[in-house]
């Protein structure tokens, strides 16, 4: 960004609705913000939680953040209160950076840390965003390493807590130094800003602008419908589109876009859950100009790890679009149960390696050790996905499946394992399963809920998605509900999951 403040200072960096920042206002605003934490005792390190929804604001606060040398940590306010408090707790902030529309979850937590208000009246802070005007606006000295945290992103835990990634300098400058020369990012480019800042595909949209002179436009959040995103791509000239399938779906099956659609368009990237080839192929005839990237990767190792460009429609809407070839720096291995190699055609796990790996959980060795491993045999790093995928004669990578309870729903990582913890916490549910069935509705894997209940207690699936709304996040909540007197059990005496799974995908058939 320092490049572009220096040589383009008056060029817009960051746009929603009516207000605009120019690379010149973004600098000078983070900077003074960051003395003003400085000044409040920020140390190189330490945490700063943003209690503050999408916003011009957010941006200034994670540059400022940064450059104080601390570590941001973006919070998704929507979530019930316990999943925030967790998460807040987990991260052991020394400030929290927050907005007036956090005020009811500020009044309920307990935390040791600096309020600073970022607008609006917010009891107890310490500073306003208004008090760093009395700063200079000059740069401050660098004092972090390439090695050092820059935020942390907390998914879905199979405990019921959920799990801080710590992401480098280094992790995101590795994935920039790969996407803006393949993607050919230049200033002027009007880049989309569409996932929650809590995201991961958030950090691409913000760092791959700013580090490239481009407009970054972030999409409002109560920009929802089909037809209001279309209207937001068209109205805003974005050059660049970078989503989760899901949206992509939401907005064909909505007949959102128009043949010749989106002129301006350049590029149409999407990560986090598998698009299925009709609905690419709805985009690619409507909007022939663009190019078609699907990337593959988990929070763990930064962004995306692989990435493959579609150069035709999909003649055969039944075949999976391939996760391709790694992105330099980057290594996926396709390893049985043993960590060795498969032949191509087989399916393996697959395993990441190469600079964009995290350093682990937040203060969590064993979750670390667990998912992060040494190769005995090259003694290499590898970061354990749980994924399935297979290796083709190309040497292109495909997507299988999940090996495990994790799923991907509406572009979220979800571990089920969180649910059903949540679950067994409420009076009355005597036993409980959650498995992720395949749908061809905008989420693409539906959630689905098989309980049991107490002796003479009182349930349905309207008490039960109440309880679990207390304490998950939308997105995490079960849409397909199955009451049972006792769950199938395998031999093993264990949860019969594939029989559930049927028996959910019969009930949708009735």
């Amino acid at each position: 960004m320092a490049r572009t403040v220096e040589s383009r200072p008056g060029e817009t960096a960051v746009v929603m609705g009516a207000e605009r920042l120019t690379y010149a206002d973004l600098e000078q605003l983070s900077n003074q913000l960051a003395r003003l934490l400085v000044d409040l005792g920020l140390s190189r390190g330490d945490r700063v939680c943003l209690l503050q929804p999408k916003a011009p604001t957010a941006i200034i606060s994670m540059l400022a953040t940064l450059k104080a040398g601390a570590v941001y940590v973006p919070i998704d306010i929507a979530s019930p209160f316990g999943r925030v408090e967790k998460i807040v707790t987990a991260a052991d902030p020394s400030v929290l950076l927050a907005s007036d529309h956090a005020s009811k979850l500020l009044a309920q937590l307990r935390v040791d840390a600096d309020v600073v208000s970022l607008g609006g009246v917010l009891e107890g802070a310490k500073a306003t965003f208004a008090d760093a005007d009395d700063y200079e606006p000059s740069p401050l000295p660098k004092v972090t390493q390439p090695s050092d945290p820059a935020h942390l992103l907390f998914t879905s835990g199979s405990t019921g807590l959920p799990k801080g990634v710590v992401i480098t300098h280094a992790m995101v400058d590795a994935f920039l130094d790969w996407a803006l020369p393949y993607f050919g990012n230049v200033p002027g480019d009007r880049i989309s800003g569409h996932p929650p800042l809590h995201f991961d595909l958030s950090t691409f949209d913000i760092y791959g602008s700013l580090s490239s002179g481009a407009e970054l436009h972030l999409v409002p959040g109560n920009v929802l419908l089909p037809r209001q995103l279309a209207s937001f791509i068209r109205d805003s000239q974005l050059t660049q589109w970078f989503s989760v399938p899901s949206t992509f779906a939401y907005m064909a099956r909505g007949d959102a876009v128009a043949d010749g659609d989106f002129p301006f368009l350049k590029r149409i990237i999407w990560c986090g859950e598998v698009l299925q080839p009709s609905v690419l192929a709805y985009w690619m005839r409507r909007v022939p100009q663009c190019s078609y990237t699907n990337l593959y990767g988990p929070t763990e190792a930064t962004i995306a790890s692989s990435y493959y460009t579609v150069t035709a429609v999909p003649e055969d809407e039944t075949i999976p679009i391939p996760i391709g070839t790694p992105c330099a720096g980057e290594n996926i291995r396709v390893l049985d149960e043993e960590l060795a190699a498969v032949p191509p055609g087989e399916i393996g796990e697959l395993f990441i390696e190469g600079a964009g790996l995290s350093p682990g959980y937040w203060r969590d060795e064993e979750k670390t050790r667990a998912a992060f491993i040494t190769d005995p045999s090259s003694g290499q790093r590898l970061y354990r996905t749980g994924d399935l995928g297979r290796r083709d004669e190309q040497r292109l990578l495909h997507f299988v499946g999940r090996a495990d309870s994790q799923i991907k729903s509406r572009g979220y990582r979800i571990e089920l394992g969180e649910i059903e913890t949540t679950l067994t916490a409420i009076a009355g549910v005597a036993d409980c399963a959650v498995v992720g069935v395949s749908s061809d509705g905008f989420e693409g894997t539906s959630i689905c809920c098989a309980w049991v209940s107490a002796p003479e207690a009182d349930l349905d699936p309207t008490r039960l998605r109440t309880s679990l709304a207390e304490a998950l996040p939308a997105y995490m909540l079960p849409s397909r509900w199955l009451q049972f007197s006792e769950l199938p059990k395998n031999a093993n005496g264990k949860i019969d999951r594939p029989a559930l799974r049927h028996q959910f995908v019969k009930a949708a058939q009735r």
